[in-house]
């Protein structure tokens, strides 16, 4: 799935969320929080949240997969009356900053995608709206495989009004 892979890519950059990246998070999330999941999929990652204490408002995917899952699009829908957005967003570029501007308006967001775009010329202008950058290096993201990812990966926090760029968490 990474841009050095081989593999062809599933539609919409749709890869199920291992749960080897959510330890890096939920050391953040140290009271319970009201989230809304805008790239649910499967909806499992509405699953490790909830059952680590978290209350999913709304769950949303372009293209969902599991009952409990809204038809919406996360780069133009608006939602109110939640603490922050939480998703594995898909890492094509122009889904991904689509998504970053329209999430990162509206509430604090928590996006995992690769560390490495932060270095990009494409982050230029985004980048400094990202507040935290939470390490969590490489993922097995197909199940079945004797494979990890070629790609670092990261959960990386906007949050509405940030401009000064982010701070840097490593791996615990």
């Amino acid at each position: 799935m990474g841009k050095r892979s081989e593999f062809k890519r599933n539609l919409h950059d749709n890869y199920p969320t291992p749960l080897t990246a959510m330890p890096s998070l939920l050391r953040l999330l140290t009271k319970p929080i009201r989230f809304c999941e805008p790239c649910a999929g499967d909806g499992r990652m509405v699953k490790y949240l909830t059952d680590a204490g978290h209350t999913c408002a709304r769950a949303w995917d372009i293209e969902p997969r599991g009952p409990d899952i809204d038809k919406q699009d996360a780069r133009t829908r608006l939602i109110s009356n939640i603490d922050c957005f939480i998703t594995n967003p898909p890492w094509s570029r122009d889904l991904l900053h689509a998504i970053i501007d329209n999430l990162s308006s509206q509430h604090s967001t928590f996006l995992l995608f690769d560390a490495d775009w932060l270095h990009t010329r494409q982050a230029n202008g985004r980048w400094q709206k990202c507040s935290q950058v939470i390490s969590v290096g490489r993922l097995k993201w197909i199940e079945g495989s004797k494979y990890i990812s070629k790609d670092n990966c990261a959960w990386h926090r906007f949050d509405p009004g940030h401009s000064e760029g982010p701070r840097f968490i490593g791996r615990t």
